[in-house]
């Protein structure tokens, strides 16, 4: 079969007369095709020259024509303008043209306006289309400050995705959002319709496809942990019912954060049941810090480390895993291309560091919120939408706080972070990995707590009392470091990073600081 794409200026005639040549040859002959491009004539040059920059061509005229190779994965063939394809027609089809100049003309002027109305069509109908509408909570928060930048940037959801943004808080941040809106459209993103802010309860997540959830911050004391956990349910209540009621039926709500996330994930799955498998909690902040951690021990940059698995509490009692862990282009006497990586475990030969400092670090910033700022809150959000609406990089674990249907021994109906990969816009968890078995300790001190933090809020228990286990102390005093040239051996040295539930109410973002006895 022969396919030609017929390329031209709206107002050229000797496109024209190329467009009704190759009209008449497509429909006598059943096996002669044609594709055409009109451009208006003020971007055809600039048209023309990026194409044939693209194919290595050399034309300078209109119309441009080429043939698409079907059987070489239509890769082009350069025939050339007016002239080539006018023999190209006389040699292999004995068919030729005898339109007069006079009508060449009327038919270039009908081509552009024709092509002037076809476009005003296509802007018309754009009009027509919804933007996508994004909605995110508690927007005078310093997280919504820097993850707007990136949601406009057209990096999340694509070039070719307009968005509409809703801040929404109470009636206190009204004069902060009004000037957040007109920083926004300073932006002059190509990509944002518009941006508005909500202070309105009852209008709420009107037609909402995106909700992104950030920390509340009141000013209300609290005196125990207890009340606190009580007192996300109110709010958490009121989400559901109003996403439930205003918001569109395939909306996606992401829980971000450093307080609570999974309590307030799951609270938002009970009162939206609706669209509670489309709610999810993100992990990805956590797993950030850790890979900086690690990545200034082997002064080496985060973002060569990949598959550091989160699992359990994101904002609480959780495990980082580098069972998985692996690092690409590390600077060592063994070298390989960029794909080539090597287990962490294997580079990082003081295990004391790992087993005290690397747990200490990670501990003291999960329980205290430090360094978990609106930068990466940010970045973590951001970047989970990208891969819940574009798919995760192929062949990486991420990690994602979703409910627990049962999954590596884990009770059902709690949000628990757990590894997972994102691929046609939702995620499928990695059940198949290999070799990541977590004890019985260490998962039941994880699930305890989380599933004592539901039945708290929810009132169903009076105290919180944090997992007690046998052995106070996981950690040896004293244990030789092990030289091991097996990764797994090495690993069945170190004992598994667990992070105690916070005993204190430090990391509560907004609400006064005060000590709770256990």
């Amino acid at each position: 079969m022969a396919k030609f794409v017929i390329a031209g200026r709206a107002d050229c005639p000797y496109y024209a007369k190329t467009e009704l040549l190759a009209d008449y040859l497509q429909k006598n002959l059943p096996d002669f095709r044609i594709h055409k491009i009109t451009q208006r004539p003020e971007v055809w040059e600039d048209w023309l020259k990026d194409v044939c920059e693209k194919n290595k061509w050399s034309h300078k005229n209109s119309p441009i024509i080429w043939r698409e190779l079907l059987d070489r994965g239509g890769k082009g063939l350069l025939l050339g303008g007016y002239n080539e394809f006018l023999e190209h027609a006389q040699l292999y089809y004995d068919v030729t043209s005898s339109m007069t100049t006079e009508l060449m003309m009327v038919i270039a002027q009908e081509n552009l306006g024709a092509h002037i109305e076809k476009e005003q069509e296509e802007e018309g109908l754009k009009t027509c289309i919804n933007p996508l509408q994004v909605w995110i909570t508690s927007a005078s928060a310093p997280a919504c400050y820097n993850l707007i930048p990136i949601l406009t940037s057209g990096e999340v959801f694509g070039m070719h995705t307009e968005i509409s943004i809703t801040l929404f808080d109470n009636n206190q941040a009204e004069e902060y959002l009004k000037s957040l809106v007109l920083e926004t459209q300073d932006l002059a993103s190509p990509v944002l319709r518009s941006v508005s802010i909500c202070t309105k309860v009852e209008e709420a997540f009107c037609q909402a496809h995106v909700i992104v959830v950030l920390d509340d911050s009141t000013d209300k004391e609290v005196f125990t942990l207890e009340d606190c956990l009580r007192s996300r349910v109110p709010l958490c209540r009121l989400y559901g019912y109003l996403i439930e009621k205003n918001a569109h039926e395939s909306v996606r709500v992401i829980v971000g954060g450093k307080t609570f996330v999974n309590l307030k994930t799951v609270l938002l799955m009970r009162y939206a049941p609706r669209v509670a498998h489309n709610i999810i909690a993100v992990a990805l902040g956590v797993e950030g810090e850790a890979k900086a951690i690690l990545a200034r021990k082997l002064k080496t940059a985060p973002s060569y480390i990949k598959d550091v698995i989160i699992w359990g509490n994101i904002s609480g009692n959780n495990y980082v895993d580098l069972r998985k862990t692996r690092v690409y282009r590390y600077e060592s006497a063994i070298w390989g291309p960029l794909h080539y990586s090597r287990p962490l475990l294997n580079l990082i030969f003081d295990s004391e560091w790992i087993k005290r400092e690397f747990v200490a670090t990670l501990k003291n910033l999960t329980a205290t919120g430090r360094q978990f700022g609106g930068i990466l809150a940010a970045h973590s959000i951001a970047t989970t939408l990208k891969y819940w609406y574009h798919g995760s990089p192929p062949g990486e674990i991420v990690s994602l706080g979703i409910l627990s249907e049962g999954q590596f021994g884990i009770p059902k109906g709690i949000v628990f972070s757990m590894p997972v990969k994102f691929e046609n816009g939702t995620w499928v968890v990695l059940t198949d990995l290999k070799d990541i078995e977590i004890s019985e300790q260490i998962m039941t001190r994880m699930t305890s707590d989380l599933i004592q933090e539901k039945l708290v809020a929810l009132g169903d228990k009076i105290h919180f009392q944090p997992y007690q286990s046998e052995h106070k102390d996981l950690v040896p005093h004293e244990e030789k470091n092990p030289v091991m040239s097996d990764a797994a051996d090495f690993l069945n040295q170190i004992p598994q990073t667990t992070f105690e539930k916070p005993q204190s109410l430090e990391f509560l973002n907004g609400f006064e600081r005060k000590t709770v006895e256990s």
